[in-house]
């Protein structure tokens, strides 16, 4: 197994990190807004008892973070939305400052939603990042080699020839430890840092409160801004352990009733994420 000085496969210590001078943060949680039951005061009650940051990054929805900054409660907010790409990946935005995140959503998501609020808009990745370009922003890939039979993974896309290997050079990190994953697939998602030179984060992916501060993206800030500046330089320490098979079960249990009523807008575009990687599958069978 390979292991890498800045990402660590251990529970985070919150205040051990914070003693050490880092500044923790989960940089991957859904709230009541998006597919998840957990409140915004609930999260950042339990954030602030860890002392940790928090972006909240729920599907192309950002009234979770509008919340969280009216509350308040002394948690460093990291002002984040996780974008549901047309061709497949989805992209973490973390801005450093909630006005530049609520004209980005106004703007380039809002108007391009599907009917299925937590399902793939009508921008593919490239127009996204094009967009995202105009803003004081970092971008990272969410699960960049996950999941095993979606194409929702940028490294899965790009060996799917369904995007070009140069999206790589547009991100400016990945997350490498995503709690929902499994180890092969953060181990991989390291890898492929390295190679391209990207940045690292990592987040619980949590829908349910106890999840929260499983894992951890370290960095040596006071603000908000230093910890995005952090990210960029490739600064950062990424702290955190994977979810049991059992408890990602009861998760995606909770998490079902929330995509049922837009069962038919999520099959629909899920479609049109796959049918070209099912197109150059058959075509490669083809020998065309």
């Amino acid at each position: 197994m390979l292991y890498y000085r800045d990402i660590v496969f251990e529970r985070p210590q919150p205040h051990e990190i914070q003693r050490l001078g880092f500044l923790p943060a989960d940089l991957h949680f859904h709230t009541c807004y998006s597919d998840s039951a957990t409140r915004v005061q609930d999260a950042l009650r339990l954030a602030a008892e860890q002392g940790i940051g928090l972006a909240i990054t729920d599907h192309n929805q950002i009234g979770g973070v509008v919340e969280a900054q009216r509350q308040g409660m002394g948690v460093p907010l990291i002002p984040g939305i996780e974008v549901s790409a047309n061709d497949g990946p989805h992209i973490l935005l973390y801005f450093y400052s909630v006005p530049d995140l609520q004209d980005f959503y106004q703007r380039h998501i809002e108007r391009n939603r599907r009917d299925g609020p937590f399902t793939a808009i009508r921008l593919d990745t490239q127009e996204i990042l094009d967009r995202h370009e105009d803003y004081a922003c970092i971008a990272a890939e969410a699960h960049p080699c996950g999941y095993s039979f979606l194409n929702r993974g940028v490294e899965r896309c790009v060996v799917g020839s369904c995007i070009g290997e140069e999206i790589f050079s547009r991100l400016d990190a990945f997350e490498v430890i995503c709690g929902g994953m499994a180890r092969t697939h953060n181990l991989k998602a390291a890898r492929l840092a390295a190679t391209h030179g990207l940045g690292r984060t990592g987040g619980t992916d949590g829908h349910l409160l106890h999840e929260l501060g499983g894992v951890v993206t370290c960095a040596e800030a006071d603000t908000v801004d230093e910890f995005l500046d952090a990210i960029r330089k490739r600064e950062t320490v990424v702290i955190g352990r994977e979810r049991p098979l059992a408890e990602k079960a009861v998760m995606a249990t909770a998490v079902l009733p929330h995509h049922l009523p837009y069962t038919v807008p999520i099959l629909r575009a899920r479609w049109e994420q796959e049918f070209p990687r099912i197109r150059n599958f058959v075509q490669g069978r083809l020998g065309r």
